[in-house]
């Protein structure tokens, strides 16, 4: 259908869906979000006025989960006017399945995140109840910053945030349309957001549209033999919004995930369980943040139990009253329901941990559970695990099954290519975990920003960050699982550490995006000059191997054969750290041992300069392959030009890789089409730059003949 806007305009109308929400706004404004509901009128954009206002952001959000929160604050941080549409906001913030934050390779995403200034690390900085870095065993570039996080805390942290970002308007709204226009001859894709209808039938016009919809689209939950539509507990699924996308040619797939059940504090026995304290000092996410909000003493202990042969059996022998597992959609293969893990893995004992929700909750969430079990069963096997023989289940697990779109279907921007200016972010491209959508959100808020000022995209390689490796897997290979960040996944994960996720990141946000904070790029800047003044000075420092014996005989430095060291070889030694150099060779050291955060860093950064050094060849390698760009018009079902087998064409036009290395990673496409790929490349780009140079060559004769007919 046509929509003709206030200018008399004609756009195209697709349906979108009724969210059922409501309108209020709040721009800035320190507004607590339990009286936003009493002391706000609903606003109606629109409506009965005889002059109706029509509003337009720079950018629409919509969404107001992790992924939601991150591109509302990233896009207004960018300078951009942007309006966040959310189901409600007294569930901004809300956390829906696990109280808890970072771990092994979601650490180092939370980081990246915290260096192009979001904000899930500083709220975490704020609500945590129990802070630990995994995989302590292993070296720092694979050491996962995790907390325990208090629900209630984190929310109203997160909203307070929100509600107090300058240039962002947050609405309760029922998104209803999108409003597509003719699409910009210059870019790809068939038509172009200009944005949404409400329930109401009142529009809202934006230059940008980022969506990010979590498990709701068409979301079922499921326990036992029950399915009812939702998109979490309480809240109604998006129908029209799923349909709407799969009419405008995206690809639609099936996903599916599932939530513990919570149990009753007072009826679990600790005890007899392994009790597990945080860490002291508790290491922030943040770099802004020196400490946490809490001391180590005043955080709460997490405790371990596990599963026996009674869990099993219970398991086995009620899979006919479980739809969810019988279900063909594919779940999550690293955070399991209990189900699956007693189906693909028999006769194994599975660790459950029985983690606190908040400082006062009177709830336990015992992670590695998730059931979808009729809840009368999973109250007996509940009974059957120690610790637990009297636990109260106060609600049951449930599973989700939900749309989600093919990854591939987006650009490492996270634009569509479909739909102009239209950007998807979270679960909707088939990731996993808060941490994922907080990095997918911050690189959509980012680009719809840059997209409305008409700046190039601000694309993070993989060569660069987690984040670029999480984007680049998506954009590239797709996924039919739901897709969860792990080190493994990274190539150079001792250049990409948590450490140094500021000085890869902050300064490309600062100069490129506009999304970082004067004070945040001050930090990172007296950061980076700080570790290139100490490790200069430590590369300066060199006595004979006999004598830094002799100054730290606790170190295993051999006093066998007397050889020159430097104070950076010294500090390699896993029993010396800064603070040991600097009583051995107080002056000049003693003065980076002051900032915690330097020293540490300062001895991370001996450990790994031997072997920076070849890893950096191997991403300059890598850059060169990233460097030719493909062009973005290029039809590979129907191009002449070069020799590719039809399965490799289906495969590059699905995939439709920006650069030649982008298409090497693309499974079944040989390294003999990457050769006759490149050479296409190379000639394109030549017999570019000598049509280029013809115009030049005949303005310059134009020039000489009219000299000539001058000087006549």
């Amino acid at each position: 259908m046509k929509l003709k806007n206030v200018a008399g305009t004609e756009r195209t109308r697709i349906r979108v869906t009724d969210l059922a929400m409501f309108c209020i706004r709040g721009c800035g404004r320190r507004v607590a979000a339990s009286l936003i509901k009493q002391h706000l009128a609903s606003v109606r954009f629109g409506g009965d006025s005889a002059a109706p206002w029509t509003p337009h952001f720079d950018v629409v959000v919509i969404g107001g989960g992790h992924a939601g929160t991150e591109a509302a604050a990233a896009a207004a941080r960018c300078g951009s006017r942007t309006l966040l549409l959310t189901h409600r906001v007294d569930t901004i913030g809300q956390m829906s399945c696990n109280p808890s934050f970072g771990g092994i390779g979601k650490g180092h995403l939370m980081r990246e995140v915290d260096a192009l200034d979001g904000l899930c690390s500083r709220i975490c900085d704020q609500s945590g109840i129990h802070y630990k870095v995994l995989n302590r065993r292993k070296g720092p570039a694979v050491w996962g910053l995790r907390a325990q996080i208090d629900r209630k805390l984190y929310k109203q942290n997160m909203q307070k945030e929100i509600l107090n970002t300058p240039l962002l308007t947050v609405q309760e709204g029922a998104v209803e349309d999108l409003i597509l226009t003719e699409p910009e001859p210059e870019h790809t894709g068939k038509y172009r957001v200009s944005g949404v209808v409400l329930a109401d039938g009142s529009t809202v016009y934006a230059e940008s549209v980022v969506l990010t919809t979590g498990t709701f689209l068409r979301g079922m939950i499921v326990i036992g033999l029950e399915m009812h539509p939702a998109g979490r507990l309480g809240d109604q699924p998006s129908i029209g919004l799923a349909q709407t996308l799969e009419k405008l040619g995206f690809v639609v797939g099936r996903l599916k995930t599932g939530t513990p059940p919570r149990i009753a504090k007072e009826s679990v026995n600790f005890s007899i369980l392994n009790k597990q304290t945080p860490d002291n000092p508790s290491i922030p996410f943040s770099f802004i943040n020196q400490t946490v909000w809490i001391k180590p003493e005043d955080q709460l202990p997490c405790y371990l139990t596990h599963t026996n042969p009674q869990v099993d059996e219970i398991v086995l022998e009620n899979l006919h009253l479980n739809c969810h597992v019988k279900e063909t959609t594919r779940g999550p293969r690293y955070c399991p329901s209990i189900e699956s893990k007693v189906l693909r893995f028999p006769n194994r004992v599975h660790q459950v941990w029985l983690e606190p929700e908040g400082m006062d909750s009177d709830l336990i969430y015992p992670q590695g559970l998730s059931v979808t079990l009729p809840a009368e069963l999973q109250e007996k096997m509940i009974t059957c695990i120690r610790g637990l023989e009297n636990a109260k289940m106060i609600q049951p697990g449930y599973g989700v099954q939900y749309d989600y779109m093919d990854p591939r279907q987006i650009s490492p921007s996270l634009e569509t290519r479909l739909v102009q200016r239209l950007f998807f972010a979270g679960q909707i491209n088939g990731t996993t975990g808060y941490e994922e959508a907080a990095a997918q959100g911050v690189i959509a808020g980012i680009n719809a920003s840059l997209r409305v000022r008409h700046k190039p995209p601000f694309v993070i390689s993989r060569t660069e960050g987690y984040i670029g490796v999480l984007i680049d897997d998506l954009t590239t290979l797709g996924t039919n699982e739901p897709y969860r960040m792990f080190t493994s996944r990274a190539e150079f994960r001792l250049s990409l550490r948590p450490d140094n996720a500021d000085s890869r990141l902050t300064f490309r946000g600062y100069k490129e995006a506009g999304c970082v904070s004067q004070q945040r790029y001050e930090r990172a800047s007296w950061m980076k000059s700080s570790l290139e003044e100490g490790i200069s000075m430590l590369k300066s420092i060199e006595f004979l191997s006999t004598k830094w014996k002799n100054l730290i005989p606790e170190s295993s430095i051999s006093s066998g054969k007397s050889l020159p060291l430097r104070a950076l070889d010294v500090l390699k030694y896993e029993e010396v750290d800064m603070e040991l150099l600097a009583r051995a060779v107080p002056e000049p050291l003693k003065k980076y041992t002051q900032c915690r955060e330097l020293a540490e860093r300062l001895k991370i950064e001996a450990t790994y300069e031997s072997v920076l050094f070849h890893q950096q060849q191997e991403i300059k390698e890598v850059q060169r392959d990233e460097a030719l760009q493909l062009p973005k018009d290029l039809d590979y079902l129907t191009l002449k030009d070069i020799s590719l087998s039809y399965e490799v064409r289906e495969k590059l036009h699905l995939s439709r890789p920006q650069t030649i290395g982008a298409a090497s990673r693309i499974p079944g496409v040989t390294a003999a089409a990457i050769v006759n790929l490149l050479r296409f490349v190379k000639t394109t780009q030549q017999r570019q730059a000598a049509m280029n140079r013809v115009p030049k060559i005949d303005q310059q004769l134009r020039d000489t003949d009219r000299l000539e007919e001058s000087q006549l």
